[in-house]
């Protein structure tokens, strides 16, 4: 168990440092491909950071042996966009509350392009919905309709780099960590890869203390898979939204939370689609739901076109009110 203890720390820090390199190397690769700072957060830093839940998923669904197995995919694939719509988000808010002081800020309200992020969660909810809606029934050419979710991906990819707006303001670039001064592409592009590496690696060995610990207290692996593998894997999300905010660059961390939850929202969906049944069972069905009526509340967020922070940090709650569902809905199935 002590061992466990300190492998879950361990890599947890290791994943929030690799997170510092990696947010400062894909400024760097957005700064010298030209891209704004909405896309860098919602494509390259988004893409980066969901690799270690998609790996998760493509594991399970591809090579596992076992119907159990298969579920670990399927409900990461559910567990990912959850903890995104509501810890991810709330995350932003509660870290800009704290730090209004040190940030000089006069007010709570958040930097945002709150027409951009309003469009993500429409787009998001519509795709998300047609995820649930194939999980609660069964027919013959299902597995086909993964190629959709991929293709929705590459729409949103090329929407996001065609409708970049060439009037956001310079972010300050703080030097690329591995050569100061003023690196190329492949210096930005190199310390990416590095920082990646070191992500993936770490947060799959956080994924499996967070296996061991959830067997340690009984918990089933379809449930460590829903509630505490989603936790883990999304943490490189979570920390680059820490690091942002507390530069004073929450228009990045939100684009990033955004762009993973569109890929969440996709590539995993169409993994588990193409390998699986796709079959959904109350938690699955209550984990759409909750994420559905984050997606909404945020939207309504949005566009109104000004969000305080502490009502922003109040959509983690919501995780909350599904974690009381798994512990009441367990308790219904002892009774039985």
């Amino acid at each position: 168990m002590l061992l466990t203890l300190l492998l879950f720390f361990g890599s947890a820090v290791a994943i929030y440092l690799a997170c510092e390199y990696f947010v400062n190397s894909v400024e760097w690769c957005g700064k010298r491909l030209n891209l704004g700072a909405t896309a860098v957060g919602s494509i390259l830093a988004a893409f980066g950071t969901a690799l270690p839940e998609s790996a998760v998923t493509f594991t399970a669904v591809a090579f596992g042996h076992t119907a159990q197995q298969k579920d670990i995919g399927v409900g990461a694939a559910m567990g990912g966009p959850l903890v995104l719509a509501t810890i991810a988000y709330g995350v932003v808010g509660f870290a800009l509350w704290q730090n209004q002081r040190r940030l000089k800020r006069a007010d709570h309200f958040v930097k945002a392009d709150y027409g951009r992020l309003g469009n993500d969660q429409i787009s998001f909810l519509v795709i998300f919905l047609l995820k649930v809606s194939l999980g609660l029934v069964a027919f013959a050419y299902k597995p086909w309709l993964g190629v959709l979710f991929l293709a929705a991906y590459a729409v949103y990819v090329w929407r996001e780099i065609n409708t970049a707006e060439t009037s956001e303001e310079e972010e300050d670039l703080e030097p690329l960590k591995i050569r100061p001064g003023n690196p190329n592409l492949f210096w930005a592009g190199a310390q990416a890869l590095i920082a990646l590496g070191v992500i993936a690696f770490a947060s799959h060995l956080f994924v499996g203390q967070l296996e061991s610990i959830g067997t340690l207290f009984g918990l089933s692996p379809h449930l460590v898979a829903l509630l505490l593998s989603p936790v883990a894997t999304e943490l490189p999300e979570t920390m680059n939204a820490i690091i942002w905010v507390r530069q004073g660059k929450e228009r990045l961390a939100l684009a990033n939370i955004s762009g993973a939850m569109m890929i969440q929202a996709t590539i995993p969906s169409a993994l588990g689609i193409f390998f699986t049944p796709w079959r959904f069972d109350s938690n699955l069905l209550v984990s759409g739901i909750v994420t559905a009526l984050a997606i909404v509340v945020l939207w309504f967020m949005f566009k109104r076109g000004k969000v305080d922070s502490r009502a922003l940090a109040a959509i983690a709650l919501l995780y909350g009110l599904f974690i009381a569902w798994v512990i009441f809905g367990k308790s219904l199935t002892g009774l039985a």
